[in-house]
C-alpha cells in the first residue's frame, strides 16, 4: 500500500531555511498522474496547503508563500521535498506530505524558535 514518511529537523531558527523530505513507498512518484503535496497545521489554525509536485514534475505552490517556497524531488530515491525560507515563528506547525490529499504521512512537528 502507499505509505509516506516525513523527515527533517524539528527545530529551526528564525530566518533559516526549512527542508523536509517525504519518502514514498508502495508506488512511484513519477507514475499515475498523481499529485504529491505538502500541507501544515498550526496551533489553533486550519489545515493550510503549501505546495506540491505532479508525477510529470510540474510544481505548484500556495501564492500566499510568494517566493519563500520550493518543491523538489529525487526520483531515484522516490522522495519529494519542500524548502521554506525566511522562517518566522508563524511557520511553527505540523507538516504533512500527502498524495492527492488521500494518503498522508504521520506528520512532523517543526518549531521555529531562537
Amino acid at each position: 500500500q502507499v505509505q509516506l514518511q516525513e523527515s527533517g529537523p524539528g527545530l529551526v531558527k528564525p530566518s533559516q531555511t526549512l527542508s523536509l523530505t517525504c519518502t514514498v513507498s508502495g508506488t512511484s512518484i513519477t507514475t499515475g498522474s498523481k499529485f504529491w503535496s505538502w500541507s501544515r497545521q498550526s496551533p489553533g489554525k486550519g489545515l493550510e496547503w503549501l505546495g506540491g509536485i505532479q508525477s510529470d514534475g510540474t510544481t505548484y505552490h500556495n501564492p500566499s508563500l510568494q517566493n519563500r517556497i520550493g518543491i523538489s524531488r529525487d526520483t531515484a530515491r522516490n522522495q519529494f521535498a519542500i524548502h521554506l525560507n525566511s522562517l518566522t515563528p508563524e511557520d511553527t506547525a505540523v507538516y504533512y506530505c500527502t498524495r492527492q490529499l488521500v494518503y498522508w504521512g504521520q506528520g512532523i512537528q517543526v518549531t521555529v524558535s531562537s
